[in-house]
């Protein structure tokens, strides 16, 4: 059994309040955003998804970030994972991304977790971010218990919960 709906469509935009920034899924073809978007604030990165996801390496390569594009890209046309990138609105710059994933562990059907760049962090964007995803998992996707990981749950409580029964 699938995670989502056979007949469940994925959004692929969404604007934040504002109008300047909007979410989007990620291509490799980002990687020249990506990379510097990612290694600009890989330290701060580091300590939120590294304990989970060993991400981002300090030794992570340009090439490295292009092949987990390409495999995000190819998980988002399989239904199995989402990661939307957060762009300004010429799309000059990625600022940050949002994952949309399946459980890993037990207690819920979705796990969301996101970022934004150093710069970004306390701004307006931030903000808009953090209050616009929950609302848009319970608009648009078809979870039931989504779990959003380092908001209502540490990623420490996180990797102590036992597995997921499908994982």
């Amino acid at each position: 059994m699938s995670w989502l709906p056979d007949d469940f469509v994925h959004p692929v935009l969404l604007p934040l309040p504002g109008g300047g920034h909007h979410l989007r899924p990620i291509r490799e073809a980002d990687t020249p955003l990506d990379y510097p978007a990612v290694m600009g604030s890989r330290e701060r990165l580091w300590t939120i998804f590294g304990p989970a996801w060993g991400w981002p390496a300090a030794t992570m390569t340009y090439e490295a970030d292009q092949a987990d594009l390409l495999r995000h890209e190819k998980e988002i046309a399989a239904h199995q994972s989402f990661n939307y990138a957060l762009f300004d609105a010429a799309e000059t710059a990625l600022l940050g991304c949002v994952y949309i994933d399946p459980p890993e562990r037990a207690g819920a059907d979705g796990e969301i977790s996101w970022w934004v760049v150093d710069e970004l962090v306390g701004s307006k964007v931030e903000q808009a971010l953090d209050a616009l995803v929950p609302q848009w998992i319970a608009a648009d996707w078809p979870f039931e218990q989504p779990r959003f990981l380092g908001r209502e749950i540490s990623w420490s409580d996180w990797l102590t919960l036992p597995e997921h029964p499908d994982t």
